[in-house]
């Protein structure tokens, strides 16, 4: 492997790491609104619903890019 297409792994690699971090910290973060909001009887279903749906496609996101990271077995 080249010294260039190392690097290029390497700031690949940085990228989704602090990407995975930043999606895990919004995925806290909603889980911590979507809670206090449902203590409260006032809150707005749908917007309840779209933040749960947010904080699916965080979920979701956040296990791409784990699997990402896992090497292929086969490989």
């Amino acid at each position: 492997m080249s010294e260039d297409s190392e690097d290029n792994v390497n700031r690949e690699l940085f990228r989704n790491i602090e990407k995975l971090r930043q999606l895990r910290i919004e995925h806290r973060d909603l889980d911590q609104v979507i809670s206090r909001l449902a203590m409260d009887i006032h809150t707005d279903e749908v917007q309840m619903r779209r933040l749960k749906k947010r904080k699916l496609m965080l979920k979701d996101q956040i296990a791409k890019l784990e699997s990402q990271a896992i090497p292929d077995l086969n490989a």
